[in-house]
């Protein structure tokens, strides 16, 4: 699938299954609480946190997909088409970057 593709079946599915978009404040406020819930999973996998019972049964893939879908939401309701956006943000970065991670002492 394409990001072209999932904008366009997240659209139809939002029109069809889900009735109308939630306004893109309130789509915000589900993205903040999504990238909350893939911290939270992240925190315990890779950081310190230990497992609480209710989040042993979490999947990391599953709530990555939650953030990526509210994002092509808010991008569908903002005219973003997000494969131009990511071709861009590569061009910026490659123009920024070009040297400055080789040259990261910390990064060695």
């Amino acid at each position: 699938m394409t990001i072209q593709q999932a904008q366009q079946d997240v659209d139809s599915w939002i029109k069809t299954v889900g009735v109308r978009y939630f306004s893109e404040l309130t789509n915000m406020a589900i993205l903040t609480e999504e990238v909350g819930e893939l911290a939270r999973i992240m925190a315990r996998k890779y950081g310190d946190q230990s497992f609480k019972e209710t989040d042993k049964d979490k999947n990391m893939a599953d709530e990555m997909a939650d953030v990526l879908w509210v994002l092509i939401c808010m991008a569908n309701q903002t005219g973003v088409d997000l494969t131009e956006a990511l071709e861009k943000n590569f061009e910026k970065k490659n123009i920024r970057d070009v040297d400055r991670h080789k040259n990261n002492e910390k990064l060695k």
